[in-house]
């Protein structure tokens, strides 16, 4: 192995177990977003990088930033997350909440706070500018379709991603009633895999365990409700691509955090970075990994679709 930038730490030659193109599949979860910059942190002590990036809501507003610098995203997601807020994404209370939802009729927020927040953070504007290949996963709200956004404005397709109906308003793009992708691809495995990808990374940052009691206003029961059925896209879009290694890095499997709190991003972060650290570290001095899933929560690996694909 090759000592890496800091010499108390020695980078992790894995890159040689994935064959390429290895894509990187960045899941939605709210909040829970901030796993993805703890495992970006462990993957940046090893020497994988994406040749492709897909991401679904918060994944893909992550995925964007590891498709612009692959090198320091997990830095610039180290300056960026512990800085959000509830206001931020969710601005006003629950009496300002209640009147967007009078006057509107179908969403509870404005966007434009987290559309703002996003073009003054986006390093380019079109998605095909980006040095790495990107796809952003939104559904159409009218025929309940995935659609698959790789070109064209980039703020506008990661709100579109982003967009949990009832909460957000849907997006307008292409002719298409865009709302946030997790209503029917959470982690688009299959996407990566149809677009070419020899071997998939999956940063997941959804919870299958599900704490009920947190439910305790609309707007948290939307959100559950949402993580809930997003959870349930992920076994059969993982199921159509093990037939090539999937490595799969995660946080804890149950938090007792809502994904609409932004109050715990270091310690949400710092789970996923020991979680993942310690399943890279493992595959050192490996071979190269045999078509399916490694790694993963229980409930997927238990699944009868997956479980004859699950490795040690």
């Amino acid at each position: 192995m090759s000592e890496s930038a800091d010499p108390s730490t020695r980078l992790l030659e894995l890159a040689h177990l994935l064959p390429k193109p290895t894509a990187f599949v960045f899941g939605g979860g709210g909040s829970w977003g901030a796993l993805h910059w703890g495992i970006l942190r462990a993957l940046a002590e090893t020497d994988i990088r994406p040749d492709l990036v897909v991401g679904t809501s918060v994944g893909s507003l992550n995925g964007a930033i590891a498709a612009a610098d692959p090198e320091h995203s997990a830095d610039i997601l180290g300056q960026l997350w512990p800085s959000v807020t509830r206001e931020q994404i969710f601005p006003g209370g629950v009496i300002s909440s209640l009147s967007t939802l009078r006057r509107t009729h179908g969403w509870l927020y404005d966007s434009s706070n987290l559309a703002e927040y996003l073009s003054s953070r986006l390093p380019v504007t079109r998605i095909e500018d980006l040095p790495v290949p990107f796809v952003a996963i939104a559904t159409d709200f009218a025929t309940g379709s995935r659609v698959e956004l790789d070109h064209g404005d980039l703020a506008s397709a990661l709100v579109a991603s982003a967009a949990i109906p009832g909460i957000f308003p849907w997006v307008m793009r292409d002719g298409l009633r865009l709302v946030d992708g997790g209503v029917v691809s959470n982690v688009s495995t299959d996407v990566a895999r149809a677009r070419g990808a020899r071997s998939i990374v999956v940063l997941d940052c959804g919870l299958f365990g599900v704490d009920g009691s947190l439910s305790e206003s609309i707007v948290d029961v939307l959100a559950r409700t949402v993580a809930i059925q997003s959870r349930q896209q992920v076994i059969h879009d993982l199921s159509q691509s093990l037939d090539v290694p999937v490595l799969w890095l995660g946080g804890p499997e149950l938090t007792s955090t809502s994904q609409l709190d932004f109050s715990h991003t270091v310690a949400l972060a710092d789970a996923a970075y020991a979680t993942s650290s310690t399943l890279l570290r493992s595959l050192d001095g490996a071979s190269v990994l045999e078509p399916g899933l490694h790694g993963g929560p229980e409930l997927v690996r238990a699944d009868p679709r997956i479980r004859d694909h699950a490795r040690p």
